[in-house]
């Protein structure tokens, strides 16, 4: 199991990635609507947020399958998050 801070810095990194590229794809996209842009941005940090809460609130037993569990939905959310970005080019 990796060590918790660890942990915490993977979900910031991966949050900042998000929001990272959607600041790109505004400024490469200048006469785009920004709206969808700002709600990826806002869901990144709503799904950072969340990932935070449950890795801080993980129980006394089985803490491995637990953060394997809570690492799953965070990929699948940063994931989603980074498709909806590609399909506002499209």
């Amino acid at each position: 199991m990796a060590n918790l801070i660890v942990i915490k810095k993977d979900i910031v990194f991966l949050v900042n990635e998000v929001i990272s590229d959607c600041w790109v794809y505004l400024q490469l996209n200048p006469e785009c609507d920004q709206a969808p842009v700002e709600q990826i941005i806002a869901d990144a940090v709503a799904l950072g947020d969340q990932t935070f809460d449950k890795v801080n609130h993980a129980p006394k037993e089985g803490k491995k399958a637990y953060f394997r569990e809570a690492n799953k939905a965070l990929l699948e959310g940063i994931d989603s998050l980074f498709e909806r970005l590609s399909a506002l080019k499209k």
